[in-house]
């Protein structure tokens, strides 16, 4: 007998649960609001754990191939000077944009596997799936309609910018100070990435000329990337974070991705954790017959996991725009890094 399962959002999570799936022979709708695939997108980090994800579902290679390795990375002083060095070279990670891959996600899903343009149905109208999977994000509406709206994300004090120029990096550095970080990377495309993040209210409506003055007196770097942005290759948005849900999983219905533990982006882990989601899901799905087991086994899996990077993340924030304990958080970091 064919199982089935509805995936409810087209993001990297949900694309990669449907590729693990159908791999394996099952029958997968997904439902995705947006009419196409993105075309434009800032860079994300894959980690071994990621890779190791991508590798199950037949689109490691893709990602290596198209991605820009990060070996080295530096944490600088808005002057430049050097807080520490991280050496990732026994821990290669690929550095690739949204698009590029969501594009690798989708290549070998068939055409009319994934509805552009379409709003999840209710959860009530998709009772003859095996399992539904509510991959649908930050605002998951598949988490209110399970766990009510208490459970919706807390703004974590701090708004980021991200955005991409031209140029090529092999580096990728990282500049802390008081209430605000500044980082550039590689991508993919022979464009450099950059992203900024500040402690501020919510809804705070600045842009270029805001972020020009307030990083002005910043490193070269900083500058010159700022002066070579533009407002159609920039994104702005608050930064939120999943309160502790009582669980993945209810019923037949389980959550991965933003939609179970949105995070803060300072370890870099959203993304990655969506694809370990995905695989970990499909994974017991595919070896158990009973669904209720399975889905069990990935809230076991999963939720210690994915709550403990939440908190880090949001220490990490701290910690890097930390004002009164910027010297020992540089020692710290020296330390850590084995130049002290």
């Amino acid at each position: 007998m064919t199982h089935s399962a509805a995936v409810l959002g087209g993001g990297i999570g949900g694309l990669a649960v449907a590729r693990y799936l159908h791999r394996a022979g099952w029958h997968v709708d997904v439902f995705e609001r947006a009419d196409a695939l993105p075309t434009s997108g800032t860079a994300l980090g894959m980690w071994p754990q990621a890779l190791d994800a991508l590798d199950a579902i037949g689109a490691g290679d893709r990602v290596r191939t198209l991605g820009s390795p990060q070996h080295r990375g530096s944490l600088l002083r808005p002057d430049g000077s050097v807080i520490g060095t991280i050496d990732n070279r026994d821990r290669t990670a690929y550095l690739l944009s949204r698009p590029a891959l969501l594009a690798t996600l989708a290549e070998t899903l068939p055409d009319s596997m994934i509805s552009f343009g379409t709003p999840a149905p209710v959860l009530d109208a998709l009772t003859d799936r095996d399992v539904v999977i509510g991959a649908d994000g930050l605002r998951s509406p598949t988490r209110t309609h399970l766990f009510g709206d208490k459970f919706e994300p807390r703004y974590v004090g701090a708004t980021a910018w991200r955005g991409w120029v031209p140029g090529h990096r092999d580096t990728v550095s990282e500049t802390w100070d008081a209430d605000a970080l500044f980082g550039i990377t590689p991508r993919d495309c022979d464009l450099v990435n950059w992203f900024a993040c500040i402690r501020t209210d919510a809804g705070h409506p600045g842009g270029l000329d805001f972020l020009r003055s307030r990083f002005g007196g910043w490193h070269a770097d900083v500058r010159a990337v700022l002066e070579a942005a533009t407002p159609d290759a920039m994104l702005h948005h608050d930064l939120y974070e999943s309160p502790a849900l009582p669980s993945y999983v209810s019923g037949t219905t389980a959550l991965l991705g933003d939609a179970a533990h949105a995070m803060a982006p300072n370890l870099g882990r959203g993304a990655c954790e969506a694809l370990v989601d995905a695989v970990t899901l499909g994974r017991f799905l595919t070896a158990d017959t009973d669904i209720h087991t399975a889905l069990r086994r990935y809230d076991r899996t999963r939720r210690p996991a994915t709550r403990r990077l939440v908190r880090g993340s949001r220490a990490m924030s701290a910690v890097a725009m930390t004002g009164r304990l910027r010297p020992l958080r540089d020692l710290t970091v020296k330390l850590a890094a084995g130049l002290a």
